[in-house]
Formats: structure tokens, sequence, C-alpha cells
């Protein structure tokens, strides 16, 4: 099987500048990636986090296991197929979310007995059938079982649940060795693959708008210009600099919707850099493995180097963010870092603020989550780069700047202070929208920077990747 992780460059401290080779997606890394909980980034279109150069997101497995069931999104294709989403998707477990249920659940060396927070009907997740409901969605990657422990917890309780999490790992591991080719794309990219591997013959889409009105690529958005200031770089609002139609060897189309009678495009190129597989090759699913161990250093080297030895795809470090002070979070991710295999990614849970992901971008960690961005987004936080605005506050009632006026995002391009405020204000539907563009651009915009710092900084000795 060709190779998961590839790695381009390394900077000091212990900074990698990699891809990810997956099978519905070539992932620029260090990555963040936007959680998609119900299959949906909340109040984000499809379409928008492909424009903003969203390669990767996130799906939970818990949540869609109960609405709508891993059985009907199977028979609809798979996860991307269902929420018309062509790029790569990471699907979690489920034990976090069955771990944040408490007084619900039920920890057996078998599984978790929990109750719907939706309906209160009883279920049972096992390794073996996280592992089925994760195969049945189709995500690229997808997680090893495994039990998050609290803060605080005592060393005693740490340790029953590394003792499960480590079996959990073995188990998650072996059932999807056996049936990880029942994923419900497999057989659909063989088919499909000629088509779509065929750079000569792809053509971008143009819709029939009508008599008289001008035909345009798919996913272009003509220019609208920022009115409040000279000098503003007019930019297409669908798209990035350089994508003006006009100019098609620099046109990037945007919209590939995975249908069944839809006609297939790339997504992130043009001929040559066709989804739904990247050039790697890989056409299968890949299974993450999750360190735990609490706030216990040696606990989390013990649970660091069994699983290396299980062979998993990549490592996640999880059970941060869950009540510790930042450094105690730090303090663990720089304890595990070392003892994760150099040519498979790394992966953090569940962080973090901007600062926080450049910060673990740089000591080595490829891939990074969370849902802060949009959860702030919706309670009128603006992360920018004039620190954290509350877009609520009276001082914005008639500023005509823009959010942020280092961005080039759309929201920054074509809205005002002002104008966000009132949305916020108002209750509209339409304020989550904006402001969770704006905040996924920033947080996008923070990879790109170290990204770009790590391909131009000198390099560094294959020891210290």
């Amino acid at each position: 099987m060709p190779p998961l992780y590839q790695f381009l460059a390394a900077s000091a401290p212990g900074g990698r500048r990699g891809r990810l080779l997956l099978p519905h997606q070539t992932v620029e890394t260090p990555v963040f990636m936007p959680v998609g909980t119900q299959g949906t980034v909340k109040a984000v279109p499809q379409d928008r986090l492909e424009s903003l150069g969203v390669e990767i997101i996130l799906g939970n497995t818990y949540h869609l296991y109960l609405r709508p069931g891993h059985e009907p999104i199977r028979r609809m294709g798979g996860l991307h197929r269902f929420i018309s989403w062509p790029r790569a998707i990471l699907t979690d477990s489920g034990g976090f979310q069955v771990f944040s249920l408490n007084a619900l659940r039920k920890v057996t060396a078998d599984g978790v007995q929990f109750r719907s927070h939706l309906d209160g009907s009883s279920h049972f997740f096992t390794p073996e059938h996280s592992i089925d409901v994760q195969i049945a969605l189709g995500a690229d990657i997808v997680m090893a079982f495994d039990e998050c422990t609290e803060y605080p917890a005592t060393r005693q309780r740490t340790e029953e649940s590394l003792r499960l999490t480590l079996a959990w790992a073995r188990r998650s591991l072996d059932h999807f060795r056996a049936h990880g080719d029942e994923v419900p794309w497999r057989d659909q990219a063989q088919r499909e693959s000629p088509a779509l591997n065929s750079a000569s013959s792809w053509v971008p889409q143009v819709p029939p708008l009508g008599p008289g009105i001008a035909q345009t690529p798919i996913g272009w958005v003509p220019p609208v210009p920022r009115t409040w200031g000279p000098g503003t770089a007019q930019t297409p609002t669908g798209g990035q600099p350089g994508s003006d139609p006009s100019h098609p060897e620099q046109w990037v189309p945007r919209v590939s919707i995975l249908r069944p009678g839809i006609a297939q495009t790339p997504t992130s190129g043009g001929p040559g850099n066709e989804t739904p597989h990247s050039e790697s090759g890989l056409r299968t699913q890949s299974l993450f493995a999750i360190v735990q161990g609490g706030m216990y250093r040696d606990l989390r080297r013990q649970c660091a180097e069994r699983l290396v030895e299980m062979d998993f795809d990549g490592y996640a470090i999880g059970g941060l963010s869950v009540g510790e002070p930042r450094e105690l979070t730090l303090e663990m991710i720089a304890e595990v870092l070392p003892l994760l295999p150099k040519d498979k990614p790394r992966y953090v849970m569940g962080v973090g603020y901007p600062d926080e992901i450049e910060l673990y971008a740089r000591m080595g960690v490829d891939m990074m989550d969370c849902v802060l961005p949009t959860r702030a987004a919706r309670h009128a936080l603006l992360f920018t780069s004039e620190g954290r605005l509350n877009i609520k506050n009276k001082q914005f009632a008639e500023d005509q700047s823009p959010p942020d006026p280092a961005c080039q995002c759309p929201v920054c391009r074509r809205y005002s202070r002002a104008y966000l405020r009132h949305l916020m204000n108002a209750g509209e539907p339409l304020s989550a929208t904006l402001n969770s563009i704006h905040n996924l651009a920033y947080y996008l915009a923070v990879m790109q920077r170290v990204r770009t710092s790590f391909e131009s900084a000198p390099a560094t000795p294959a020891s210290d990747r």
C-alpha cells in the first residue's frame, strides 16, 4: 500500500511540513480540520468550505449513528455522497461523546452501554461496532475506540481507563484489518477511477443559465467591491485572487458533488489533481490509535509505546482540553510526540485557540481539530489579527471597517463590523454563517502561514523530524 504520510520539510524545534495522501484528497499539513459534527460544519455550506480551501473535515460517529443512522448512510454510498463533500473526512470513534454522557453510560470490558440523548433509547458500543459504523460512514480516516479520562482523575482511575483503551485499540485494529474492504465507496472508486484519472478528458462544467446571461464556470462569483476605503484589492468572492475565469490558466474550479448522475469534476485544481482519489493511489481507509493516560506522564509514555507496537496508520493524542490548565496540555503533548513514529501522521484532538494550534504545529503536530472557531462565532466572538473581538459590543455600532483589516476572507472583503453587530443583535441566522466563515478563514490562514514558514526554514536533520 502507498504511504499515508509524505514528509516534505522540517523546521526547528520540531515542525513538519508534509502531506496526507488520502483516498478523497491530498491534505497539506500541518492542517486544522473544521468539525462537522452531524454531517455539517455548523452554519457553513460545503461549497463555502471548498472556496475557503478546507481539505478535510470531521464527522461525529456517535451523532451520525443515532441520526440518521450509519446503515442508511452506507446505502446512500457513504458520508461523502450523503453530505455532498468530495474531499477528505475523518470520523472519531464515538468514545469522547459517550464519555461526555456521564450518568447515561456504563463502561465494562466489553464496551459501553449508554442511553441516547435524543430519546433515551439504549445502545451498546464495542470497539468492533464503532469500527463497523465508521466503515459504513466511509471516512478517509477512522479512529480506534477509546475511553477518555476525565479531569481530574486519580491514578487508579486513569490506570483502569488506560487498560481499556489499550485492549480496545487491539480489538479495533483486528476488526478493521478484517473488514476494512467493506467501505461503501471502494467498488465505486474502482469503477470511476479511469474517468476521474483522465487529465485529458476533463473540462469545467458550465451550467445553462438561460439566454442573455453570461456563462461562467461553476463556483466562480463575480467580484464585489469593498466600499470602505481606497486601495482594497478586488478579488472574486467565491474563489481567491487569480480565479477570474477570463484567465483560464489561473481559474480554480470549486464544485464537485459526488452523487449518482452528476458529472464529476476536480475540487482543488484542474486536470491532474482529480478527486475522489489523491495522487497517492490509496484506495482504502486508514485507522489511527488514540494515546490516553490522563495527566500522568509515565502512563502517557506507556500508552504511546504499546500503541506504536501495534502499528497503526497514524496516532492521535486524546484526552486533552477536558478542563486541565493549558500548561498541562502542553506538557502531555511534549511528552508523547517524541515517542510517535516519524513516518506517520500525528494528531492532537480537540484543540484549541489560534495561538495554541500554531504552537503545537511548530512542535511537530500534523493535524488538529476544534469546534471553537464556529462555536465562538455563534456567540459573537471573532478571531482577528488585532485580537479577539466581541462583535456585539456597542463600540462597533457604526464601525464601517472590515472585521479584520488584514484578512482577505469573503466576509472581511464585503461586510463591516457594524453590519455583523446588527445581524448578531437582531438574531439573524446569517450572523452565525458570516462569523463562522471568518473564524474558519482565520484558523486556516494561521496554518497556511505555519506551512509557508516551514517551507522556507533551513533544513533540519532527519532525526529531528
